[in-house]
């Protein structure tokens, strides 16, 4: 009898050991990831034939929604499959964080985008949602030309008729 009051107050200490784990550990920041690819199509969103760059450089940046001052600021690197992974100290439910471009890492795929060129992202942990990492949506850059298999690429999406410069 003993022992089955032992065994019971030592996994519920356990439980309450994990519990306090997993709180501080959420409480200790969260992370924003995302990809930056190269639009080969010249059509500002992401296709089959779009490439990841890496060597692409991010910015994440928080603004006070009443004031628009600047509150947090931090810059990334894509790795060598176009994806970035940027940290994030302090939550910051009160304000509009966006991720934009900075540099492209190649040079053939380097013109911004005329009509999304960030992607906002809420850095709060009062969400409802346990996970610490937030996923931005792709950004990406043109290339100076299409691809020849644009149009075909673009057809088969539904796309058509397509005029797309080759």
């Amino acid at each position: 009898m003993a022992s089955t009051f032992t065994f019971t107050a030592l996994v519920a200490s356990a439980l309450c050991f994990f519990s306090l784990l997993s709180n501080a550990l959420a409480a200790s920041g969260l992370n924003v990831e995302g990809k930056v690819y190269c639009d080969t199509c010249r059509v500002e969103f992401e296709t089959k034939i779009s490439e990841m760059i890496s060597g692409a450089t991010v910015k994440l940046e928080c603004k006070n929604r009443e004031n628009n001052t600047l509150t947090y600021a931090v810059e990334g690197v894509t790795d060598n499959k176009g994806i970035y992974r940027l940290p994030v100290e302090g939550d910051h439910e009160e304000d509009i964080c966006e991720v934009r471009l900075i540099k492209s890492g190649r040079a053939d795929c380097s013109e911004q985008f005329k009509i999304v060129d960030r992607a906002r992202i809420l850095l709060t942990k009062n969400v409802g949602m346990v996970q610490t990492t937030r996923y931005a949506n792709p950004l990406g850059f043109m290339k100076k030309k299409a691809s020849p298999q644009c149009a075909q690429v673009l057809k088969d999406m539904g796309f058509v008729p397509i005029d797309v410069e080759v």
